[in-house]
């Protein structure tokens, strides 16, 4: 069975036994559950289920494996001949997740 979820603003295709990396979720602790409510489709061969936005009364359950940040990127903004530069870093903060089971 595979499942679209929407988390962080966008949208994730799992199935069960899938880790995958979203935008940080407050509250998330390592080792415990996170369950997912809005599911938009359900696919299953010809028992697919899509939602209006979303799919009533499915939910999606991870278990949280841990947080983080990703590695830095360096922003760096110049205007050429007008002695401008500005250099700044990010680290991306995310969630890892694997996918325990899909309810609906």
């Amino acid at each position: 069975m595979i499942a679209v979820i929407e988390t962080g603003g966008k949208q994730y295709k799992v199935t069960e036994g899938d880790v995958i990396y979203v935008e940080k979720i407050a509250g998330a602790v390592a080792g415990e559950n996170y369950t997912f409510d809005r599911v938009l489709a359900l696919i299953d061969g010809e028992n697919s289920k899509f939602g209006a936005p979303t799919v009533e009364g499915a939910t999606v359950v991870a278990k949280v494996i841990k947080t983080g940040r990703s590695r830095k990127i360096r922003v760096f903004k110049y205007n050429s001949k007008k002695n401008y530069r500005r250099r700044q870093g990010h680290r991306q903060p995310f969630t890892r997740l694997q996918v325990e089971a899909i309810n609906g």
